[in-house]
């Protein structure tokens, strides 16, 4: 799945480590960045709001810039 923005900074985030048994807010963070499933890479736009959601889930994260 990818967002097509022309001339934002995008990032790339794989979700690396799983979901089950962690906290519901982050569960939410994760389904709000478009991850679903384990090894599963979405590109979101760099954005304070993405930022925010990816800091909160870094362990579970691998981010690359593009």
């Amino acid at each position: 799945m990818t967002n097509d923005t022309s001339g934002a900074r995008q990032l790339a985030v794989t979700l690396v480590r799983s979901v089950s048994g962690r906290l519901r807010t982050h569960q939410a963070c994760v389904r709000g960045l478009g991850l679903r499933r384990l090894n599963s890479t979405v590109l979101v736009e760099d954005t304070a709001s993405n930022r925010g959601m990816i800091n909160k889930v870094a362990y579970l994260l691998k981010v690359e810039e593009r």
